[in-house]
């Protein structure tokens, strides 16, 4: 909203200070960049302290219990804040926003506003009801809703790397997942909006883009696809590095990745979540490929890209998971090589196919049991990757001070693997050809190329 000098009415900020804290995906990261433009538009101001914050919004996960379990907790937390200060405004927007409205208001958790990821220009309102000592409540879900024209306020520390989300939603409606049903439906932002927010966040200093959505692939507007959006964005400038995040295996098309071959400065690392490598088990999940298929598209990546990192997602035990199906996962895996994996044991979620169709019948401990043999497989596959980039050259985009040292920097190379290497002359954001010395399972060790 835009106020010009002839507006009468006082913004419903008036200064008072705002605190996010947000839980989940990259997707919720940006949505409370979109939250705070919002808020900063009717007159608050951002805090990263939540002891001076008049308004506290926790930005909030559904797609797993566990992550919902620490929400709860961290609601009951909020008390103590609302002893010091009883006039504080408590909302929780976001994903469990939509799926738990009736609990979260009418419960003892003392929220006060509940706004879901399509109603976050409605916020003002909501918490001005709450300020008169009623409930604001909107979980409306949209078919139209991009936030396409408002500018994210920028909470990162380091101005070297930004997200830009491209598309909401998702029509995919895998059987065990509850997106679909609390971020609706696909629909896609106007690519010149996209493009005009990533240019001006590198004549910013910005130096690299990830562009969001949960299921990028499927990214179309007009005659612009997902290949045609990511070769206008990396064109920016060559100095601009491009990622992206996430690909649905079934719709990974060769043209993107001719795209993404033919332009250095879009990172070489695509992650494609498996969830599990038997096609039986694919088949109940809805996820509308199968194992060949999957295989094909990672056969694919290598032809155009043999340096490309891929990493992926894994379920351990969903419904009527065998030994069988368990070992095709950890076969797949080992054919793969995955970089890196998300790792995580089955919990149904409320209001799926799978919760209503599909029992959870694998037992806990079976679940805990595949989930550690998952894990120790992929520890010991990241071993392996990083050990082969010993001895190898890459440009390192700094993104941070090390945590071990001042004297060490911190940046990631175009596979997406983090490199701790002596801080020399170079700062933040600068561009860094390193030769790898040494490496652990989740960091490579290196040290500057002299020309």
């Amino acid at each position: 909203m835009n106020l010009n000098k002839n507006e009468l009415r006082p913004l419903m900020g008036e200064g008072r200070k705002l605190f996010v804290e947000t839980y989940g995906c990259q997707m919720n990261v940006g949505d409370t960049e979109i939250v705070v433009a919002v808020m900063q538009q009717e007159g608050y101001f951002y805090t990263d302290r939540i002891e001076e914050a008049d308004v506290v919004l926790i930005n909030t996960c559904s797609i797993r219990d566990n992550a919902e379990q620490r929400i709860w907790g961290r609601l009951s937390e909020m008390r103590r804040y609302r002893r010091q200060k009883p006039s504080l405004v408590v909302g929780v927007i976001g994903c469990m926003a939509e799926r738990l409205k009736e609990k979260l208001v009418d419960g003892d958790y003392g929220v006060d506003v509940v706004a879901g990821p399509d109603t976050y220009r409605d916020l003002p309102r909501l918490i001005h009801a709450a300020e008169a000592g009623g409930k604001g409540v909107n979980v409306q879900l949209s078919l139209e809703e991009t936030y396409a024209e408002i500018a994210p306020v920028r909470l990162d520390r380091n101005g070297v790397s930004a997200f830009v989300s491209i598309m909401r939603g998702c029509d995919n409606f895998c059987s065990y997942c509850v997106v679909p049903y609390t971020r609706g439906r696909e629909r896609s932002r106007d690519a010149e909006t996209i493009v005009a927010e990533a240019r001006t966040l590198f004549e910013n200093g910005y130096r690299e883009v990830t562009l969001l959505g949960q299921n990028v692939n499927s990214y179309r507007t007009g005659d612009v696809d997902f290949p045609e959006l990511m070769r206008r964005v990396a064109s920016i400038s060559p100095l601009l590095r491009v990622r992206f995040a996430t690909s649905h295996p079934k719709d990974m098309s060769d043209k993107l990745l001719e795209v993404m071959a033919s332009m250095p400065n879009i990172c070489r690392s695509i992650h494609l979540p498996a969830q599990s490598g038997a096609t039986s088990m694919l088949e109940r999940m809805n996820r509308k490929y199968t194992r060949e298929w999957y295989l094909g598209r990672v056969a694919a990546i290598r032809h155009y890209m043999p340096d490309c990192a891929i990493t992926t997602d894994l379920i351990a035990g969903f419904t009527d998971e065998t030994e069988e199906e368990h070992e095709a996962t950890i076969s797949l895996m080992k054919q793969v090589g995955y970089d890196f994996a998300y790792m995580f044991k089955y919990s149904e979620r409320p209001g799926t196919f799978a919760q209503k169709h599909l029992p959870d019948n694998v037992p806990d401990e079976v679940k805990s049991r595949r989930l550690q043999e998952i894990i120790t497989l992929q520890n010991e596959l990241s071993l392996e990757s990083n050990r082969r980039d010993v001895g190898r050259e890459f440009e390192i985009l700094v993104e941070s001070v090390s945590k071990r040292s001042e004297e060490q920097l911190s940046g990631r190379t175009s596979q997406n693997k983090m490199v701790v290497f002596d801080r020399g002359d170079h700062k933040i954001g600068d561009y860094v050809r390193v030769r790898i010395t040494d490496c652990s399972s989740a960091t490579l060790f290196g040290e500057e190329i002299f020309q």
